[in-house]
């Protein structure tokens, strides 16, 4: 096979590549988009990250593509990164027009929506007044894509639209979404347009790849095996590793190594991985540096394969901790339980400390590490929802002191965290405040605190995975002017979501509660199970009332201090 000719190699801008009027098409017969909430998080934990910094940068990989003349280019591979960023862009015109409609600085948020478009999604010709969208997607998701998302129009039936059509539907309602939750962003037109404008469109980096045609293009992704945001990052590593090595029998040697490696961690999450190797050693590991680390690290060919025994010692270990059914958990099925609250958290800071008990501990001593990062995890980023980021100085200097031995019991561990430990009269606030919306990966979170609570009120076993239980919410979230009354309708909105307000049914008696009145739900309520229900009524005999949600979740409060705490505190 000939060699694929590159025209050109350079790092871009989001905002570089959008530009000057260049549009992208995604050939027809290309795949669906695929994209899931797993990766618009990690895309917006990104952006977030980022964004209080203006000298940071994130770079989303290689993007391949072919010119077919000086302003028109085709995706060969990138399409599902354009696509969501676009979604996203479309995300912040859309609320600016909400913000403007609400008669918030309403000429300044429409003049934002109205530039933003035209530099991020499409610009109208100046002679024919036609709008050309930047982006054309394949021949299943363009025609929603431009007459719906682009235009900001609802779809009449989204349950009867394909697939990757209501991904796409769902990917601007996840970004648009966290933007409303985020009390910096939710009625601030300018932070919004400044989000898009400068964090995205300056700050997000693509590794561009033009080549001269098809087959090439294809040689050249298929090599670099493309598969999202960290691509870049690991082959760039991949590539310099091996080119340290002289001989042919080390080079197929460390092929196998490697190809094993990636098998394990997977090559997406390989660059975090790699990150968290580190900070067992560095207190700080920036993405954007991990190459330069490597290189610093990295000379010979010894150096080469120390690092990689280095890895290969904390690879399968690594991918155990996202995965609760693993060989590692089967013979220390105590640890199973941390591992799945672990997974449904979703911080993973905490990983080089896990690395260093596992390596120096003794395997029930593990466990009360794992419950103890659960626990700290629990208390940080659920319920104060503080920035996850800074778990990770803490996470060094505990994994440090471990690895070098003056940390040797999970209670000088816990010495260890003291700084991101949430104390009890900050976390009991904390909790008697906590909203958790019931869609999505925070409807289990819900219910994994319901369960732990009602654990603890009726002490027999519940787990948030297995117990049928459904979520109920005593003012329904569609409530009526029945509720009015003892509910005044503007606090609706705000008290819905309060975990006071919601409890554990079972499903035939949530399906009879529906909406009615809170007097018809006391009998059902009587009926269940579940002992944090059954009191309800009790507390509330007749009437349910922003102060008894408060009420009740303030008992809640009391509770969850001594169920979230560490065992040796």
């Amino acid at each position: 096979m000939a060699k694929a000719i590159l025209l050109e190699t350079r790092t871009s801008s989001f905002m570089d590549l959008i530009g000057n009027g260049k549009m992208y098409r995604v050939p027809s017969y290309q795949r669906d988009y695929s994209w899931t909430e797993e990766q618009w998080e990690d895309l917006w934990n990104d952006i977030m990250e980022i964004r209080p910094d203006p000298q940071q940068r994130h770079y989303m990989g290689a993007l391949v593509i072919e010119a077919i003349n000086d302003l028109e280019f085709q995706i060969i591979d990138g399409q599902q990164r354009m696509a969501t960023l676009s979604l996203l862009a479309l995300a912040v015109i859309k609320r600016l027009h909400e913000l403007a409609e609400q008669g918030i600085d309403r000429e300044a948020n429409q003049e934002r929506a109205i530039r933003l478009r035209s530099r991020f999604i499409g610009e109208k010709d100046p002679s024919s007044l036609v709008e050309s969208s930047k982006l054309v997607l394949n021949a299943t998701d363009n025609g929603f894509y431009q007459d719906y998302l682009v235009q900001l129009r609802s779809h009449p039936n989204p349950r009867g639209l394909p697939k990757s059509n209501r991904l796409l539907l769902q990917c601007f309602e996840y970004f648009l979404d966290r933007m409303k939750q985020d009390s910096s962003l939710a009625t601030d037109g300018r932070a919004l347009a400044s989000l898009l404008n400068d964090t995205v469109a300056r700050q997000l980096l693509f590794i561009i790849i033009l080549v001269d045609n098809e087959i090439n293009a294809y040689t050249i992704f298929e090599t670099l095996n493309a598969r999202g945001l960290e691509l870049s990052a690991t082959d760039l590593i991949k590539n310099y590793l091996f080119s340290r090595i002289q001989t042919k029998s080390d080079l197929d040697a460390l092929q196998r190594r490697w190809q094993h490696l990636i098998a394990t961690v997977r090559q997406e999450r390989f660059p975090e991985f790699l990150r968290y190797h580190l900070l067992c050693e560095y207190r700080q590991v920036r993405r954007q540096r991990l190459f330069k680390i490597v290189r610093e690290r990295v000379r010979t060919p010894p150096d080469v394969f120390n690092l990689m025994e280095a890895l290969e010692k904390r690879a399968e270990l690594f991918a155990a901790l996202q995965d609760p059914t693993h060989e590692y958990w089967i013979e220390r099925r105590e640890c199973q339980p941390f591992i799945r609250e672990l997974t449904l958290f979703g911080t993973r800071q905490l990983t080089p400390l896990l690395f260093a008990a596992w390596e120096r501990f003794a395997p029930e001593d593990f466990a009360r590490v794992l419950k103890l990062v659960s626990r700290v995890i629990f208390r940080y980023t659920v319920v104060s929802s503080l920035n996850p980021n800074a778990l990770e100085p803490a996470s060094h200097e505990s994994a440090k002191a471990v690895l070098e031995g003056t940390a040797c019991t999970p209670a000088e561990v816990f010495a260890k965290l003291q700084p991101v430990y949430v104390q009890d009269d900050k976390f009991r606030q904390d909790f008697s405040m906590l909203t958790v919306a019931t869609s999505g990966r925070r409807k289990k979170i819900a219910k994994y605190i319901l369960c732990h609570l009602e654990s603890d009120r009726s002490g027999r076993a519940c787990d948030h995975e297995t117990d049928p239980a459904t979520i109920e919410h005593v003012l329904p979230e569609n409530p009526d002017e029945r509720w009015a009354e003892a509910f005044p309708e503007e606090k609706w909105d705000q008290y819905v979501y309060r975990l006071g307000n919601l409890t554990l049914l079972e499903a035939p008696l949530n399906r009879r509660c529906g909406n009615a009145a809170y007097e018809e739900k006391l009998s059902y309520y009587a009926q269940s199970q579940y002992l944090l229900t059954q009191e309800i009524p009790k507390m509330a005999p007749e009437q349910w009332t922003p102060a008894l949600v408060e009420k009740r979740q303030w008992q809640m409060a009391e509770r969850a201090v001594h169920i979230w705490r560490p065992d040796f505190d």
